[in-house]
């Protein structure tokens, strides 16, 4: 259970102090003897919602104190680290504001990351990448299995792995997938595709689009597995070959021509600094 911190300059009994420990104690701490948590799962504090937050503090002032914790002190001051409430922090500087209501925790880093990240985790307007990065975090930090974290956080092992699965994508991808507000649903089936260059262009298609998941996940496949096998030109040949893109596709686009068909192929690409390297099985 944790322990609360009173004002740590106030000189009080002790008896006092453990009666009020029992309740939450608010201290005013100021802003710029605050500190960010380097676990917070958060990485993208937009500009306008945190205008907008700043505007709601100055008219309503903070109703919700900041978690903190003391990570240093010497002779004259102490240190805070937020555990959270670093946008109401953030929004607060931005108006000037010399300290913050605050409420003192007597926890160590770890338990200070674990409730950074579950208190994120927990926060509606996290996008889905910080969603999947504070899991990973969290799991890592604890050495956890991915069942023993879907406990932790009232989840299904299948909701976790999910969650986790997309962060294979790219930074590059992931700013595409969230600057087009696509879902995650959309993330998952984009990992369908193994070339990276494919795998953008079609997040960009389907951005250009508007296409839903169902539509999305169609096209992917048309991509990957075509239903029918379509003649081969020559000269259509030719040409592909000269981009290894397409070349890449059209051997998966056999492959699974080959499986609809009920032939068990095994591929295998290797990657080198010099060459790629694919192997293709198929049984006698």
């Amino acid at each position: 259970m944790n322990t609360l911190y009173k004002n740590p300059f106030r000189k009080i009994e002790q008896k006092e102090e453990q009666k009020q420990q029992k309740s939450d104690i608010v201290t005013m701490i100021e802003t710029d003897r605050l500190f960010p948590n380097p676990s917070q799962p958060r990485f993208i504090f937009e500009d306008e919602p945190l205008l907008r937050l700043a505007d709601s503090i100055r008219r309503y002032g903070i109703l919700q104190p900041l978690s903190v914790r003391i990570v240093s002190s010497d002779a004259t001051q102490l240190s805070y680290q937020i555990i959270a409430g670093e946008r109401r922090w953030r929004a607060a500087r931005i108006l000037g504001l010399k300290e913050v209501p605050c409420i003192v925790f007597d926890i160590d880093s770890q338990k200070s990351a674990e409730l950074a990240i579950i208190e994120n985790i927990q926060r509606e307007d996290l996008n889905i990448f910080e969603q999947a990065a504070a899991i990973a975090s969290l799991i890592d930090i604890y050495g956890l299995t991915q069942e023993q974290a879907a406990r932790q956080l009232s989840s299904s092992q299948s909701y976790i792995a999910n969650k986790l699965r997309i962060l294979k994508l790219t930074p590059k991808e992931r700013s595409e997938i969230i600057k087009h507000k696509l879902t995650e649903r959309h993330a998952r089936a984009l990992l369908k595709i193994d070339d990276p260059q494919l795998r953008f262009e079609t997040i960009l298609h389907i951005a250009a689009k508007e296409l839903n998941v169902s539509a999305s996940e169609k096209y992917i496949d048309s991509l990957l597995c075509p239903k029918e096998d379509v003649p081969v030109d020559n000269r259509q040949v030719k040409a592909a070959l000269k981009d290894l893109r397409f070349f890449y596709n059209s051997v998966d686009r056999a492959v699974c021509i080959l499986k609809n068909c009920g032939i068990g192929v095994v591929t295998e690409k290797k990657e080198s600094k010099n060459e790629t390297e694919i192997t293709i099985r198929i049984p006698h």
